[in-house]
């Protein structure tokens, strides 16, 4: 005869059919990569909102470097480019500030209220396996009696049983579908619950780049005329030259005869933050495409805000969540 210890205390026959427990597991199959895609977008989104801090305050020093560059006591033209390109790096900072405390409230803040959610909702996918480790139990229980002799004292705990098995059984079939009806509907809501975040989010974007877009572009700097290298060196072949008298130097007594270069004059440079004024017009042209295709423009970010407490008060009064 042979021992299966796996079989002990659980029923023969099948408690709960294969379509409900499928239908279970792919349910809450969904919830479990809902609640990791959630906890990694919250993750991102700090670390965009860090290195966006990052990016404007390395912006400033840079433009601070710059005004204690030596070169700036020298020209004074540089020394005002310079200024403008501080101020400028100055007030992006500012804007930036306000952009992330945005994206902070109206983001960050919803996504980590919705993955509170989730750890109720995982106690109550426990009870409900307690609930069924307990239904199988019982079952199993209430089976060997009716598997025995039908003497009176079997029949008195074969009664027994059933009546134990009652209550849990319709426990566990209670929570099973409450589960079953409230996960889709938790997993639905999603689209409601994040669509004011995501309006807020292109919304602060447009926001910041429309103001970079507006900052006055600091006044381009012209370089002064300099000789090139090939200069310097006729320069050096040609007093070589005078001081080459043996045989061997034949090169530097000859090289004075070559051409000297065309005269090199520089054109106007653009600065850094030039760059930057063609850089944030393009985005602040993409952000204001995306914000025309949003299904609600006029909405405040305080709509948004309350949108989102909205759908999240409903979320809680989830009889899977509210139980906890």
């Amino acid at each position: 005869m042979s021992w299966i210890p796996f079989k002990i205390g659980q029923p023969k026959k099948q408690i709960v059919s294969k379509t409900v427990e499928r239908d279970f597991e792919r349910e809450y199959g969904k919830l479990q990569q809902l609640e990791e895609q959630t906890k990694r977008l919250q993750k991102d989104m700090k670390k965009s909102t860090d290195a966006d801090l990052a990016m404007s305050k390395s912006a400033v020093k840079i433009s601070l470097d710059l005004l204690s560059n030596p070169l700036c006591e020298q020209d004074q033209d540089f020394l005002r480019m310079v200024t403008a390109l501080d101020t400028a790096m100055k007030r992006m900072d500012a804007f930036n500030q306000e952009k992330v405390n945005q994206i902070q409230k109206t983001v960050i803040e919803p996504l980590k209220k919705f993955s509170s959610i989730f750890p109720s909702l995982n106690m109550a996918v426990k009870r409900r396996e307690q609930a069924l480790q307990d239904y199988g139990r019982l079952q199993a229980k209430v089976e060997k009696y009716e598997e025995k002799e039908k003497t009176g004292p079997v029949l008195a705990k074969l009664h027994q049983a059933r009546e134990e098995l009652r209550p849990v059984r319709e426990d566990f079939e209670a929570k099973n579908k409450q589960l079953l009806d409230e996960m889709p509907r938790f997993y639905g809501s999603r689209l409601d619950y994040f669509q004011p975040s995501f309006e807020s989010l292109i919304r602060a974007q447009v926001i910041y780049y429309s103001e970079m877009h507006t900052l006055p572009p600091p006044r381009l700097y012209t370089t002064q005329k300099c000789t090139p290298l090939a200069s310097s060196q006729v320069i050096y072949y040609s007093e070589m030259h005078t001081s080459c008298l043996l045989p061997g130097h034949i090169l530097l007594r000859n090289a004075h005869l070559l051409p000297p270069p065309r005269s090199y004059t520089t054109q106007k440079c653009t600065p850094l933050a030039s760059s930057q004024v063609i850089y944030y017009s393009e985005m602040h042209k993409i952000f204001g495409d995306l914000t025309q295709q949003l299904e609600q423009p006029g909405h405040s970010d305080e709509q948004r805000e309350r949108e989102n407490e909205t759908k999240l008060s409903e979320l809680r009064a989830l009889s899977i969540v509210a139980d906890d």
